[in-house]
Parts: C-alpha cells; sequence; structure tokens
C-alpha cells in the first residue's frame, strides 16, 4: 500500500475548555464539566488545549466562586498528556489595568509551575513594552512564548505594519507569532497576503485565531494554511461557530482531504462534541442572542463577547433598544482614542465610554477612570493620535506620559495588605496574588472559602449528568449581574404583600443585591420608590395568589430616586468598591466620592455641587442601579 504524500504537518489547538465558553457562555463552564473528557480530549493528539487566562480568571472567582489556581492544579492533574495553552493580557495578566514587574513575574512562574506550557501572550495595543516582563519571565520559566499580533483594521493597520511587529516579536524571543484576530476581522484574502508577507520575513511557525462572528474564519484559516500557516485554532463542533471559532471536525477533515498532515481522530472527535452537546444545555440561561453570525462587525468591529456585554449592561438599564446606537457609535470612540485594536481591556473601555455617550446622551459628559488612564497614557501608546479635543475635555491640565507605564509602578507583592489581617485570612502565594489582581473579589472569595460557604466542584461529572433546575437556578442567579432577572432562565418580578406587625405594604421586587453576613438584600419598588431590604428573619411564606409574605423582623435603609440637586448616582448599574467620602465631609463639585464597577470597569462618581455629605445610602460590595441616590450632599448654602 502506498503511504500517503502529505504536503506539511497542521497544528490544532481546541479552545472548548477556555475561549470558546467564553465566547457563548460567557465564561461560566464550572470545573467539573472541564475535567469530564479528560480521558479522550487529552489523548486526541491536538497541538495544545487551550485551558486558562483571559476572562477565567475573574470569572472563577467573581461569579462560580472557584479558586482559579486549584482550577489549574486539577486541569493539569487530569491533562496529563497534553500542552496546556494560557492567554495572557501582557502587563494587565488576566487584570484590566497593568500591574507592577514584581507581580508580573509571580504570576508567570506560578502559572508556569502549577502546569501552564504554553504562554500566549498580547497586549491590547500592540504596545510590546508592555509584554515585554511577561515574555522574559515565561522564557525564564522554559516555557513556550508564542507573542501575538492583535489584528485589526484602520487607516493605520497595514500588511506592512503587522509585519514589522512579527520581526519586532522574533527578536524579543518569541517561539511562535500569533495573529489574533479577536473581532473575526481577517478577511480571506488579507488572511493569504498577511501570512505570506510574514512567511518571508520569519521562520517561527506562525498560529492563527479567529472568531467566526463576521463569517470569515473558515475560510481565513484556510488560506492563512495555504500561505504557509503552522497552527490554527478551532473549538469542537457543539461549541463553534458565532462568536466562538470555526469547527474541529469540519477544518480537520477538510485539511486532511486537502493533503496536509493533521491526524486527529474523528471518532474521538464525535465523542467530544456530544459531551459538550450535553454540557452546554447547563449554560442556555447565559447564552446569548448575539451569538450567530453578524456580518454588522464588519463596519462595528465588535468582537462577539463586547458584543453581548454591551447588550447585558444595556438590557439591566432597560436600554437595549439603545444596542444599535451603542454599537455605531464604538468606532466613533475608537477613532477618538487611536483606533485601538478592541480586545481586552480597550475593548471594555471603547464599549463602556460607546454606552455612556448614548445613555447620557452627550459625548464624554460621563467618563470612566479607565478611560481617563487610557487618555493620559497609562495603558500604552496608542497606534494613532488621540482627538487632542477630547483629549483636553477629559484630562483638562493633567499630565500625559510617553514611558512605559509600568516603570511608573512601585512593587505591589511586598506592601501590607491591611485588609488581609483584618479578615484573618491565612493566605498563600496564590492567594496574595488573585488578592493584587481583584481585591474586593478575592476577599469575598477568602471569606466564604473560610466560612465553608462556597460550593462543592470536587467531583468531575460524567457526560450525562445535567444540572437539577433547582442546582441550575441557584448557580446562574448567583452569576448574573443584580438586575431585573427577566425571561425563561431567570425569575420574573414579583408583587408580594408583606406584613411586618400586622401592618400589610404591597411590594414588587425589582431585583437581587449583593449578599453580605449571610443576608440577601432585595432592591423593592415601594410606592415608586427603590427601597433595599434586607429580610432578616421569616416566621412564614404563605403560598396563594397574593404571594403573601409575613415577616418576623424586616430592616430598611432607603435609596431615594435621584431628584435632588445634591443626589449623587451611578450612570450605569454597578458594585460599589471604593466610598472615598464620609458623613459631614466638605466636597466641592466633580471631587470623586465613590467608585463603582460597571461592565469590568471601574468608574469614578463625582457629587454635582460644592457642599457637605449628608447622607450615605450605600456601604463598599453594594451593588447599585442608575435610579437610586447613593449619597446626598446638601449645599453649603442650604
Amino acid at each position: 500500500m502506498e503511504e500517503k504524500s502529505y504536503i506539511r504537518k497542521i497544528g490544532v489547538m481546541e479552545t472548548v475548555l477556555r475561549d470558546a465558553h467564553q465566547s457563548l457562555l460567557a465564561t461560566r463552564m464550572i470545573t467539573p464539566d472541564i475535567l469530564g473528557i479528560a480521558n479522550v480530549l487529552d489523548n486526541i493528539g491536538f497541538w495544545s488545549l487551550e485551558v486558562w487566562g483571559g476572562a477565567t480568571f475573574d470569572s472563577c472567582l467573581r461569579f462560580l466562586k472557584e479558586d482559579p489556581w486549584e482550577r489549574l492544579k486539577r486541569v493539569r492533574k487530569a491533562y496529563k498528556h497534553s500542552r496546556l495553552q494560557m492567554l495572557l493580557r501582557g502587563q494587565n495578566l488576566v487584570g484590566y489595568k497593568h500591574y507592577a514587574d514584581d507581580v508580573v513575574e509571580k504570576f508567570v512562574s506560578l502559572s508556569a509551575d502549577n502546569g501552564i506550557d504554553i504562554f500566549r501572550i498580547f497586549d491590547s495595543l500592540n504596545d510590546f513594552r508592555n509584554i515585554k516582563k511577561a515574555v522574559e519571565t515565561a522564557k525564564k520559566k522554559k516555557k513556550m512564548v508564542e507573542a501575538t499580533i492583535c489584528y485589526t483594521t484602520s487607516p493605520v493597520h497595514t500588511n506592512e505594519l503587522f509585519t514589522k511587529m512579527a520581526i519586532e516579536l522574533e527578536n524579543m524571543g518569541a517561539d511562535t507569532i500569533c495573529i489574533k484576530d479577536m473581532a473575526g476581522l481577517l478577511s480571506p484574502t488579507n488572511a493569504y497576503n498577511l501570512v505570506s508577507m510574514i512567511r518571508k520575513k520569519t521562520n517561527l511557525p506562525i498560529h492563527i485565531h479567529s472568531h467566526s462572528t463576521s463569517g470569515f474564519a473558515s475560510m481565513s484559516l484556510l488560506k492563512g494554511v495555504e500561505a504557509g500557516a503552522d497552527i490554527i485554532d478551532t473549538a469542537i463542533s457543539s461549541m463553534s461557530c458565532g462568536t466562538s471559532h470555526p469547527p474541529t471536525e469540519s477544518m480537520v477533515f477538510t485539511l486532511s482531504e486537502m493533503g496536509y498532515d493533521i491526524d486527529l481522530d474523528l471518532e474521538k472527535l464525535k465523542e467530544v462534541a456530544d459531551y459538550f452537546r450535553n454540557v452546554r444545555k447547563k449554560y442556555g440561561s447565559l447564552e446569548s442572542e448575539y451569538t450567530g453570525i453578524n456580518a454588522d462587525i464588519i463596519v462595528t468591529q465588535v468582537p462577539g463577547g463586547m458584543m453581548s456585554n454591551l447588550a447585558s449592561q444595556l438590557k439591566e438599564q432597560n436600554a437595549l433598544d439603545k444596542m444599535e446606537e451603542v454599537l455605531y457609535e464604538v468606532p466613533q470612540v475608537r477613532e477618538d482614542f487611536g483606533f485601538p485594536p478592541l480586545v481586552t481591556p480597550t475593548s471594555q473601555i471603547v464599549g463602556t465610554q460607546a454606552a455612556l455617550n448614548v445613555i447620557t446622551g452627550e459625548k464624554y459628559k460621563v467618563v470612566t477612570s479607565e478611560t481617563k488612564n487610557y487618555l493620559k497614557g497609562y495603558y500604552g501608546k496608542p497606534p494613532a493620535d488621540i482627538n487632542p479635543e477630547i483629549q483636553e475635555r477629559v484630562l483638562g491640565n493633567e499630565e500625559i506620559i510617553s514611558v512605559r507605564p509600568a516603570d511608573l509602578l512601585e512593587p505591589e507583592l511586598s506592601k501590607e495588605y491591611k485588609d488581609l489581617k483584618e479578615f484573618n485570612i491565612n493566605i498563600n502565594d496564590e492567594d496574595l496574588l488573585s488578592y493584587v489582581l481583584f481585591p474586593n473579589i478575592a476577599l469575598e472569595f477568602f471569606k466564604d472559602r473560610k466560612n465553608g460557604n462556597l460550593p462543592d466542584y470536587s467531583k468531575p461529572t460524567d457526560k450525562e449528568s445535567v444540572l437539577s433546575p433547582a442546582q441550575e437556578r441557584n448557580l446562574f442567579q448567583e452569576s448574573l449581574a443584580p438586575s431585573v432577572l427577566e425571561g425563561d432562565g431567570g425569575l420574573a418580578p414579583s408583587e408580594f404583600i408583606v406584613t411586618v406587625h400586622g401592618e400589610s405594604y404591597k411590594i414588587k421586587i425589582a431585583g437581587v443585591g449583593h449578599k453580605s453576613d449571610q443576608k440577601r438584600p432585595f432592591f423593592l419598588n415601594i410606592d415608586g420608590t427603590l427601597e433595599e431590604v434586607v429580610i432578616e428573619s421569616l416566621t412564614e411564606i404563605v403560598p396563594s395568589a397574593g404571594g403573601e409574605i409575613v415577616g418576623e423582623s424586616i430592616a430598611r435603609s432607603k435609596r431615594p430616586s435621584p431628584k435632588r440637586d445634591g443626589d449623587v448616582y451611578a450612570p450605569m448599574p454597578g458594585r460599589i468598591t471604593k466610598v472615598i467620602v464620609k458623613e459631614s465631609s466638605l466636597v466641592k463639585a466633580g471631587d470623586t466620592v465613590l467608585i463603582v464597577e460597571a461592565m469590568k470597569m471601574e468608574n469614578e462618581i463625582h457629587t454635582p455641587i460644592d457642599g457637605v455629605v449628608k447622607e450615605i445610602y450605600i456601604k463598599e460590595g453594594d451593588s447599585v442601579n442608575p435610579d437610586e441616590t447613593l449619597i446626598y450632599v446638601e449645599a453649603c448654602n442650604a
């Protein structure tokens, strides 16, 4: 029998354990579902499996109440025969701002020690000063570095520019070059042209990553391979397409038929696809309506994950009808900001600012802390000049920097963190990093862990298991943002008659609040006023048409609707991360009084008038909505 002659070998990175579910299921896949198919997936022969990084670290702590470091250790133990890969945002690591060099070194080192073999390292602005420290550390740990070019289109982005970037990355010590097309903008023709140009200038393996949002990806991967690309990213078919990636089985079959050496067992791939088809059913309530092919992205350039995030945030504010307006505002903001590629964190910065521009009805009337820092140069050098009028309007006389942003940061790991001592939490190096990256979320996780309040994810699920309705409701209700939960996957607003010491109130539940001290506050609409009601104990719940609830003890703390000149409120739903002022504090108009995290961005909330802080209705950790007064400032002459 004549031996088949192959053109050349093509590697495949499978994304189902990280990017596929980040794109389709809001990064909510729990560790047991990741481990449940390890005995098959680990033995198929992929070039690598992407298992960590991106939004998974944040999502584990924030929503799933999992330790991301424990996830990595368990995945490493289960996938013994595979190279494990992670996505690292350069100096941002897995967060949304730049961290000091000591944090970068420690994070990369621990990631390597706990099981990562390949680091795909990128910077959202393609400012490679911001990836240098991560690349150096990964090389010291003798791990493979996949240095990355964030692909986008604009008047300043050309194939010649991207090719120069590839040469710079090779000189930096990269082992492979990745063309990261996060928005699905890489057309088939340009994929061929770009790979051809880079192929002539470097001998490094070329890896193509593209999302299927625009419909280009499968064709672009094929043309990229024809031009000389060595590795492609795919997702198993049951978790592919839309905002995810081209289907693994289809790409394997097609490339094999074309004569490439891509020997992955289709029968085993079918078993993996069947497994994840069943797993995906558990997460139905988290699927975005923006998961199909959307050719509008060619104009708006909004990545699928960013689109889903924007839709979720606008829905929380009853402003989903403004989605199209926001999508078309994004390119305007992007141009003002010097055409940054739309990938985390710049996608969040640009997307949030576009939403604020539309919601407030005035461009840059409200800006996030991250927008200010971006315009100051704290994220690096944009590809083109920033609109000077916008820069002056937002920053005034504030200083703009040109140095590598991390050069201005003091070491962070040697600091004494009072929060950690205050809660008497014994932490290891991994815990310290979790805290430095996400202080408030990590503290809440540590307290829940100490009190035994974490979910039990200790045992892998088999491929037939499906969460019970009650388990699914509990898991997803914890993971969703605090808002009115509507639709088939949530809890519709309900009206109740609440009786307290013989007095009855007709109350409509408007949302679910932040959990603290084992009490759950509910935000209720009482006679048109939004109030926070903490139900401390219930003696009886009467199932009736009226939904009558009899309460033993109800504590009420009003958050009135903004009506007065001195009312301070957030422009969008979020979570209080810092209260800067105290009652009786003197403030001037424009002073920052609160920090609210929304859409993964920190927003400075300012007082609208000069005066004295009269009332504070919130505390750190609370979830808030835009129709609530958070602080009341009384005018000095009142």
